[in-house]
């Protein structure tokens, strides 16, 4: 693939659409995402329309599709902590539910043994009632937004385009990346997309377009080396830092956990710094949605690249 496809790309990247699809999922129709949450009248709970949502979506640009069913339990609200952080674990007798990942996959003309995984959560909070839009419905229609644009390029490498559950317990995206494992995927790169353009708010009114790709393994650091790399090199114009972490954590842990060490997490700002995190003030008029439509072009160039020379 060369540079001049990846340029067209990048510009191909739909703002509006974006826009449309991040309102969609927090908002309206769906004020949340949540399998402990069912609008009045309505017949499935909110997480169980976002997942029909995301799926005629996903069918419609012609992508093999699958769901992969994980039980999970709400979270529990602790309001003794602090806002941000009132997260607590549940309780043996409370319910279970289904919760499903989501698979877009397409497979490679050259190496399709290699799979490239770019991994959302699309589940907002499930301990209180948080629209969730940057978190993480960007991630989630980022994500998409990189299918869409993929679905009818011939790619060397297969993708999975993995919409997972982070916001119940336990995360579905360890099933993910321990079911790969069993399968034996040769999973060469991982990218997550999570609070995409999300930051601080005196970065926000400062009209700040930031990024940080967070790793935890050598071969994390490589690939987040390889994103800022391709930031200038298409000039996405982001204000890019890469970020060490102690140990591996998110979505993009899970595979690093189950031995796929090439993974990244791309967000916003790391610490996290979104004044509206966890909170239900995270609604899309808040979302810099200039910022996540930079970060999605990088996520797409990043992927490309990989894609076209391997993983660094």
């Amino acid at each position: 693939m060369n540079r001049e496809l990846i340029c067209r790309l990048i510009r191909q990247v739909d703002s509006q659409r974006i826009r449309d699809n991040l309102f969609y999922l927090s908002k309206d129709p769906l004020p949340y995402r949540k399998l402990n949450y069912t609008s009045a009248g309505h017949e499935k709970c909110s997480l169980y329309e976002a997942d029909d949502f995301l799926e005629e979506q996903l069918t419609s640009f012609g992508y093999r599709f699958e769901r992969e069913a994980v039980a999970v339990q709400a979270v529990r609200c602790d309001p003794s902590k602090p806002k941000a952080h009132q997260y607590s674990p549940p309780l043996p007798e409370d319910p279970w539910y289904t919760a499903f990942n989501l698979y877009a996959r397409k497979t490679g003309c050259a190496s399709p043994e290699e799979i490239i995984v770019v991994v959302s959560h699309k589940d907002s909070q499930s301990w209180v009632d948080s629209p969730g839009a940057n978190d993480n419905a960007v991630g989630t229609v980022g994500n998409l937004e990189i299918a869409r644009l993929l679905a009818e390029v011939p790619t060397k490498r297969s993708f999975c385009f993995l919409f997972c559950n982070e916001e119940h317990s336990p995360w579905t995206s360890v099933a993910a990346a321990n079911n790969a494992k069993e399968r034996g995927d040769n999973i060469v790169a991982v990218f997550n997309l999570d609070g995409l353009g999300a930051k601080s708010r005196e970065d926000q009114d400062a009209g700040r377009k930031t990024h940080v790709t967070a790793f935890s393994m050598p071969e994390g650091e490589r690939l987040a080396c390889m994103v800022g790399e391709v930031n200038d090199r298409y000039s996405i114009g982001l204000e890019h830092s890469p970020y060490q972490r102690p140990h591996p954590n998110d979505d993009d842990g899970s595979f690093v956990k189950a031995g796929y060490p090439a993974a990244v997490l791309m967000i916003g700002s790391f610490p996290y710094a979104d004044p509206n995190y966890h909170c239900e003030t995270d609604t899309p008029e808040y979302t810099d949605l200039q910022n996540v439509t930079m970060s999605v072009q990088l996520g797409l160039a990043s992927a490309l690249t990989v894609d076209e020379a391997g993983a660094p």
